[in-house]
């Protein structure tokens, strides 16, 4: 038996935080005690962990990830990334099919989760690709076991732009599964990049991509899949919101159990703006494009008045040199799992959200918008996926990043909160600054 108490923390759960002890029993949350135990109530032979001081949450449960195996490699592994994640807090990840070969066939997809398994610290979900002809293969996909369905409805890469209008009316109408979408309107984007060619060549300055990659496009998109999903009756959700215009498309006046449609804002919109383009040039180059301040300003709006539903990362690494080609070479994404959390941190010491919200956008909601069995919260009876932040500051730089690229658009940045530990599972998986070598990490199942 494994017995933890983590005694002495600010808890952050379920729209409030207190003081108080939690006690892990093997992979599980067995109480949670307001106000702490007493010294009759401690088993002796528990590991007691002293939180004073610190801030004790559900660990982040990212929605959005790509962690480029198989066939990327070189920029990036399950194995390099997952370490990463439970290095920023993330205890559960769901990966995209966007690799080499894609997503794209149950035998792919079950190739995907025996590598996480031999090789992850943090829980683990894959999603499966859509394509304009492999309807079959995504009604064999396993509801319970499965986090969702990916739809590139806009550029990606090989046979994954869905842009049949026929083949997106069987997906939402056939699939009975969660249909997670990347929404940018192709035609425009590629009307869009031909006058920035013919205008500036192979030399388009940075600033221009959200002129490229437009808030038109994007609500094009993001319109057409809800009105797909309303037709049908489509357990969608949107993924990375961008700009203000698409925050309207979505509810606030239904609780979150209760939605059909939900969405996503993922960090690097909550943070940058286009003022940050000149000097972060491609690192803050993304799909869907880094927009203007008040763009950023209206999906904050949106993430706090509970229109868009989660924060996560999309994290997305590419390496240097692929980063340092000119506007047209060098590929959007960048990395995210290990600063996530903390810049949360950092966005609540400017007052942009409060500590229970972090807690709830950045774990509870994800939760209950996969329906994911029995994680998301600090709960009694629950998979203890913990983690502990402290008040303690430092600086992004090469040397601590743990990302395979070796690069983050972070680097530089001062944050005022470090992430101390990390458990999963009831396993601590990061303490003392090092990811530790167990492989805690588990399939994520889902109450479908």
């Amino acid at each position: 038996m494994s017995l933890k108490v983590i005694k002495n923390a600010t808890i952050v759960n379920e729209g409030r935080f207190f003081l108080g002890d939690v006690v892990v029993n093997n992979d599980r949350i067995e109480r949670v005690a307001e106000e702490g135990l007493s010294e009759q109530d401690l088993d002796q032979n528990a590991e007691i962990i002293d939180a004073t001081g610190m801030y004790l949450l559900p660990g982040m449960i990212d929605d959005q990830v790509h962690f480029r195996e198989p066939g990327l490699t070189h920029k990036a592994e399950i194995r390099t990334e997952s370490r990463a994640a439970v290095a920023g807090g993330i205890t559960s990840f769901m990966e995209m099919p966007n690799t080499n070969p894609q997503t794209v066939t149950q035998e792919r997809l079950a190739e995907k989760f025996a590598v996480a398994a031999a090789c992850s610290p943090a829980n683990y979900s894959f999603f499966m690709g859509a394509t304009n002809d492999n309807l079959d293969e995504l009604l064999a996909t396993d509801k319970q076991h499965v986090c969702g369905i990916k739809i590139f409805m806009g550029s990606s890469t090989g046979n994954m732009l869905v842009d049949d209008h026929a083949t997106l009316e069987n997906i939402f109408g056939k699939t009975g599964l969660l249909i997670a979408t990347h929404c940018e309107d192709e035609q425009t984007i590629r009307n869009n990049s031909a006058a920035y060619k013919e205008r500036f060549g192979d030399d388009v300055p940075w600033r221009h991509h959200p002129d490229i990659r437009s808030t038109e496009a994007c609500y094009l998109s993001s319109s057409f899949a809800v009105e797909l999903a309303k037709k049908h009756d489509t357990r969608l959700h949107i993924l990375h919101i961008s700009s203000e215009r698409e925050t309207y498309l979505f509810r606030n006046d239904i609780p979150l159990k209760d939605k059909r449609i939900t969405a996503e804002a993922c960090i690097h919109h909550l943070w940058f703006t286009d003022a940050d383009y000149d000097a972060k040039g491609a690192n803050i180059k993304w799909n869907p494009a880094v927009k203007t301040a008040e763009d950023r300003d209206g999906v904050w709006k949106a993430v706090l008045d509970n229109r868009i539903d989660i924060i996560a990362t999309d994290h997305a690494p590419h390496t240097i040199e692929e980063k340092s080609g000119n506007y047209w070479t060098a590929p959007s994404g960048g990395p995210l799992v290990q600063h996530a959390l903390v810049a949360l941190f950092e966005l609540m010491e400017q007052g942009r959200i409060p500590l229970e919200r972090i807690a709830e956008k950045a774990a509870h909601s994800v939760a209950e918008c996969f329906q994911l069995r029995e994680r998301g919260y600090i709960r009694e009876g629950y998979k203890a996926d913990l983690v502990l932040v402290a008040k303690s500051g430092w600086t992004v730089s090469k040397d601590n990043l743990l990302y395979k690229c070796g690069w983050s658009p972070f680097e530089g940045q001062e944050f005022q909160y470090r992430i101390d530990k990390t458990f999963v599972n009831g396993t601590c998986v990061y303490k003392d600054g090092q990811v530790q070598e167990v492989l805690a990490g588990e399939a994520l199942t889902f109450s479908r």
